[in-house]
């Protein structure tokens, strides 16, 4: 299939590969950028316990690349020496392969993923949403993390949650994957996270942010303990459409 395709890599660094892991952190995306086919992408840390607080992981960490086509991210998760590193250094790896079907907004000022399938009827659905947080108004956003991720871990159809970070308290990103639409977007009206998203809306907290949705079309590995086959059971290649202009 033609068009962009997304990789989403969740990793949990082994007890004696932590520092490695930090240095990847800091410099991996050098070697990232020779990638073939690569069209952005962005290496992330993330809170303990891969959630969403103040307190970095020693263990935790993303990687969200964007290819061109479905062969060059074929290529650079069998080829690759960085995927290949992470393999080596993790007791667990996720990978998932993603299309876009709804996007709205930045990152680094660009749309990492140009919509290629439509809206799903069924199935699993992943959500990504990112945002630089004004400095001065960091305090106000924080004070949402610990209700919205509490939510989060009881929200029903909510198969995998993933608090991400590029830098420490003004950029942040949440990766999510969902049994469907309706309990996505069901969490996103309700609780915790819709007073979150009120704040936001009515006092500007971010300088840019990105709202996006895919189809969760290849997954595998561990992530926390659950199998990612299991989530990709019935999913299949999702149908191609023509993408933005």
């Amino acid at each position: 299939m033609a068009g962009d395709v997304g990789v989403m890599v969740l990793v949990k660094f082994s007890r004696m590969a932590r520092l490695d892991g930090f240095i990847h952190l800091a410099f991996g995306r050098y070697a990232l950028r020779r990638e073939p086919g690569i069209r952005f992408f962005k290496t992330l840390g993330s809170g303990r316990d891969a959630g969403f607080g103040l307190t970095p992981s020693a263990s935790h960490q993303g990687l969200f690349a964007a290819f061109a086509d479905e062969a060059a991210a074929d290529r650079f998760l069998e080829e690759s020496r960085s995927i290949h590193f992470l393999h080596s250094n993790s007791d667990e790896v996720a990978t998932i392969k993603l299309r876009a079907y709804s996007s709205r907004g930045a990152w680094a000022g660009v749309e990492p993923l140009r919509i290629t399938v439509e809206r799903p009827a069924a199935g699993p659905v992943a959500s990504l949403t990112r945002a630089s947080i004004r400095m001065s108004k960091a305090m106000q956003f924080w004070r949402h993390a610990a209700p919205s991720e509490l939510s989060l871990k009881g929200a029903e159809g909510c198969l995998l949650s993933a608090g991400l970070g590029e830098a420490p308290l003004f950029r942040q990103a949440t990766f999510t994957i969902w049994d469907g639409e309706r309990s996505m977007s069901a969490f996103a009206r309700l609780g915790a996270h819709a007073d979150a998203i009120r704040d936001v809306q009515q006092r500007a907290l971010f300088t840019e942010s990105l709202f996006a949705r895919f189809v969760p079309y290849h997954m595998t590995g561990t992530w926390l303990g659950r199998d990612l086959a299991q989530l990709a059971a019935g999913t299949a290649e999702p149908p191609a459409v023509a993408a933005r202009t």
